[in-house]
């Protein structure tokens, strides 16, 4: 509403908000992944922007191999399945293992393994969009570097509801649409690019982008340098005076929660779920490998999961069929009669 108003009288928009209210949510964005440096953090519009920008400055050549886990989200696999296609490289795609005893420990091996001196790049999410799978990016991440290969995250189904620490994982690049867990609009997102892209060519030569853009009475005087940091890889046109502050309120929030308080809360309000659906026939994720917030269950065997999630919806309880699991997905805007209600639909 605010920036509707602003809108309304043009003038009382000054050449400095084109600057200062991206710049805001760089700083809080910087804060909630734990980076130092506000100026390493891009805005773009979406997990494929991003994805577009890393493949567009990560060398790859015949003979070498991108890493990437079955069933991730699409944004962060068909970039690389053109990428591979383009330079005569290997998509090298690990699926979990057949079965659902010690599933996560054995996936998280896997993506290890599949790691080699001929590995460009991995990339990978937090957290799988579809059960929930928890990846160990502290052990991917050193693998990665023992090997020279870029580390790149897909965030979107994670950060704002489940703890991630940059200066630990260390990833070269973290990219995250804001509609989903940072609460925000969509059509927007933020990205973190680590020191290996910071002399990069961005997808687009943006006027905002380049130095001395604060001052618009010389940029006819067309400026060969880009601004410091990531901020060249900005989506041309992100001083949105309608989404962004949108954005900006969503992140006060989520850091006003406290992301590691949103955890606690989701992984205590489903604590008694999981016994009670064991019990059922379903099956689900060991707990340590197992998001709080976002988690699938599997059906017994020759179940029908949309029939089920039909019944579901007729009783006033909405879930996600991802591949061949239920996923659920908790917030702090749900409660104990919320679990309730689903345990008694299941």
């Amino acid at each position: 509403i605010e920036a509707m108003r602003r809108k309304c009288v043009p003038s009382s928009i000054t050449p400095r908000d084109f600057f200062s209210d991206v710049d805001r949510v760089r700083h809080l964005f910087a804060r909630l992944i734990n980076v130092s440096d506000a100026n390493s953090i891009a805005m773009v519009p979406a997990v494929s922007y991003g994805m577009a920008v890393v493949a567009k400055n990560t060398p790859i050549s015949a003979g070498q191999n991108i890493v990437a886990v079955r069933h991730q989200f699409p944004s962060n696999v068909y970039t690389w399945k053109r990428l591979c296609a383009e330079r005569g490289a290997e998509l090298r795609v690990v699926a979990p293992p057949v079965g659902n005893v010690n599933r996560g420990a054995s996936w998280n091996q896997q993506i290890l393994e599949a790691i080699d001196r001929k590995t460009a790049l991995v990339a990978m999410p937090q957290v799988h969009w579809t059960d929930g799978t928890i990846f160990d990016l502290l052990a991917v991440g050193a693998r990665a570097r023992d090997v020279g290969a870029m580390f790149v995250i897909d965030g979107t189904q994670s950060v704002g509801a489940f703890p991630f620490d940059a200066a630990l994982i260390k990833p070269d690049a973290l990219v995250c649409a804001s509609y989903k867990w940072l609460m925000g609009p969509y059509a927007t997102g933020v990205a973190y690019f680590g020191a290996r892209f910071l002399d990069g060519v961005p997808l687009e030569e943006t006027w905002i982008g380049r130095a001395g853009s604060e001052d618009f009475s010389g940029l006819v005087d067309y400026e060969g340098e880009y601004r410091p940091g990531a901020v060249r890889f900005d989506v041309g046109e992100n001083s949105n005076f309608a989404l962004i502050p949108m954005l900006t309120a969503s992140l006060e929030q989520v850091l006003e929660w406290g992301v590691a308080n949103t955890s606690v809360y989701t992984r205590a309000l489903t604590r008694d779920l999981f016994p009670f659906v064991k019990s059922r026939g379903y099956s689900v994720e060991a707990d340590q490998l197992r998001a709080p917030h976002l988690f699938g269950i599997r059906l017994p065997p020759k179940s029908d999961t949309q029939q089920l999630k039909s019944k579901l919806e007729s009783q006033g309880v909405f879930v996600s069929v991802r591949g061949d699991a239920i996923r659920i997905s908790p917030h702090v805007y749900n409660d104990a009669n919320d679990i309730a209600r689903l345990m008694e639909s299941l």
